[in-house]
């Protein structure tokens, strides 16, 4: 017997042609992504989500101290290339867009948001993109996005990104945020990535990726984005806090209060990172907060009791001084839980 089904909407039509394989091709590429800068640190970045395996492959492009590029809809690798690369040559977004589109056969579906350093950002959708496609742009800022649940998406985007303070990262994650409650893709949501740049920002200096986080498969990839993005963070915090406690010079109580600062923004970032709250108990000790401190030394072994075999190594490696060590064994709460865990000896029998 024949069934008949309900005639779908003129995206639900393209899906279904899609799936009986009536002769389209490309796959249906459907998106939502901010480009963005924060003038004032010189920081460039994208955050995209859509429901596509892996779109941080496709979608985001940045370089420091050009721009910053999303290409989607028909993404297109070489559209983020050579874009960055005109970019550096100094030529602003909208000859940029002209000539990327110029002798592209599928101009019509593409979907790109751009912004350099200085100047108007830019958001394009091709005539051909699956509806509701469209994007809006601010000062600082453009989002794009194609077969959204409509226009409510790109426009809780923007007032997302324009009323969250702090960081860039946490902006860009804001907005996708706000455009998934909006409604965000019609098919749902698969993946979601974020990409900040800033000159010699990355590991050790030696690359401008400051955050390059990637969500492939997850039921909620924007979450999963925001807590990778809060290890990232905590990360960074206990580096700056590093940094203040490094080198040959007397640490001064300023430099000692700043440290102490940036680790507990790291324990709150991140409640497992197990080197943040060691790094905590040692500032305590130097503080002179015993109590403090062996509460700080407890969590960390508390979370990672392997901890005991480096903490009792030459020199107090990873970088407990064996003098703080000693001074957190004062403590009968720390001291118990260390008599509790296995020895080095132990585990090697």
């Amino acid at each position: 017997m024949a069934r008949f089904l309900p005639a779908p909407p003129r995206a639900g039509l393209l899906l279904l042609a899609l799936t009986l394989g009536l002769g389209i091709a490309a796959p249906v590429e459907a998106t939502f992504s901010i480009v963005a800068r924060d003038p004032t640190t010189a920081t460039l970045g994208v955050a995209v989500q859509s429901k596509y395996f892996g779109v941080g492959t496709v979608v985001p492009h940045a370089r420091a101290g050009v721009g910053a590029l999303a290409t989607q809809a028909q993404g297109s690798l070489e559209h983020g290339r050579r874009g960055l690369a005109l970019l550096a040559e100094g030529v602003g977004p909208t000859e940029t867009l002209r000539r990327l589109l110029a002798d592209d056969p599928l101009r019509n579906a593409r979907q790109l948001g751009i912004i350099t350093l200085q100047g108007a950002p830019l958001t394009h959708s091709g005539d051909q993109t699956l509806p509701w496609s469209g994007g809006r742009s601010g000062a600082h800022y453009a989002v794009q996005g194609n077969l959204l649940a409509g226009p409510e998406v790109v426009a809780a985007m923007a007032a997302a990104f324009e009323s969250t303070p702090g960081a860039l990262s946490s902006r860009l994650v804001a907005a996708l945020a706000a455009g998934q409650a909006a409604g965000g893709d019609q098919r749902g949501r698969q993946s979601a990535a974020l990409l900040v740049v800033r000159a010699g920002a990355g590991y050790q200096g030696e690359s401008d990726r400051l955050i390059d986080l990637r969500v492939d498969d997850h039921p909620a990839p924007i979450r999963e984005l925001a807590r990778l993005l809060d290890i990232r963070l905590a990360q960074l915090a206990l580096e700056r806090c590093q940094a203040l406690l490094a080198g040959d010079e007397a640490i001064t109580a300023g430099d000692l209060a700043r440290a102490r600062t940036e680790a507990l923004r790291a324990t709150r970032l991140d409640p497992r990172n197990d080197t943040a709250w060691l790094t905590l108990a040692m500032i305590e000790t130097a503080r002179g907060a015993p109590t403090a401190a062996a509460a700080a030394g407890r969590h960390a072994l508390l979370l990672n009791p392997l901890l005991k075999r480096h903490l009792v190594a030459d020199g107090g490696e990873p970088g407990l001084p064996p003098a703080v060590l000693e001074r957190l064994l004062e403590n009968p709460g720390f001291r118990g839980l260390w008599n509790a865990l296995p020895t080095p000896e132990d585990v090697a029998r």
